[in-house]
């Protein structure tokens, strides 16, 4: 009988973890697409000038504490990636509605709050995650409770603004790979395979 609750519980946290991935593939995508469209729209000029200003901006979530690199990546816990990824979608749900506006403004992506929305689904799932690797230990990691710094750090700057758009969309981009990145190792990790290779 407890084998077969075990089993349950096994297959119910896999397709979470497969439905975690599902859903951030589609935003890294989405956002992949939003940039694309981006950059289409713009002048010859504007998209030289911007290809070169992208790469020296900073983005919020580089204050999250990330691993760098795909070693560091590979040697990090399930439990580490999934706080990281926790805390990257945090860190847009803000910034979110800012993207929303930039899109809205455009683009054509369908419903606006839709990539919210979609954030707020991924977050829930993750925190479900969570909590099932943690399986009534105490939660040991104290930046989880931490407030996001600059939270409305992409809010306070002009929506109209071509650099601000063209950098509020690549970040986006960049957070939502790493993000896809860090489900499927920690997927990995959960099946114990050893070759989690990136």
């Amino acid at each position: 009988m407890v084998l077969l609750v075990n089993q349950g519980r096994a297959s119910e946290n896999q397709r979470l973890f497969n439905n975690a991935v599902i859903r951030v593939q589609h935003l890294h995508q989405l956002a992949a697409k939003m940039i694309n469209d981006f950059e289409d729209s713009l002048l010859t000029e504007e998209r030289r000038q911007l290809s070169k200003i992208f790469p020296l901006s900073f983005c919020n979530s580089d204050y999250i504490e990330a691993p760098t690199g795909k070693d560091e990546t590979q040697k990090s816990s399930m439990l580490k990636l999934l706080h990281i990824s926790f805390r990257l979608i945090e860190s847009w749900e803000l910034s979110s509605q800012t993207l929303s506006g930039t899109v809205s403004n455009s683009l054509t992506v369908g419903n606006p709050n839709q990539i919210t929305e979609k954030l707020a689904d991924l977050k829930m799932g993750i925190s479900v995650l969570i909590k099932g690797c943690l399986d009534g230990q105490p939660n040991m990691d104290d930046n989880d409770s931490l407030p996001l710094p600059f939270e409305d750090f992409y809010l306070t700057k002009g929506e109209n603004n071509l650099r601000e758009s063209f950098r509020l969309l690549a970040c986006f981009k960049k957070d939502m790979h790493k993000v896809e990145t860090y489900l499927r190792v920690a997927n990995c990790r959960r099946s114990l395979d050893s070759n989690c290779t990136l």
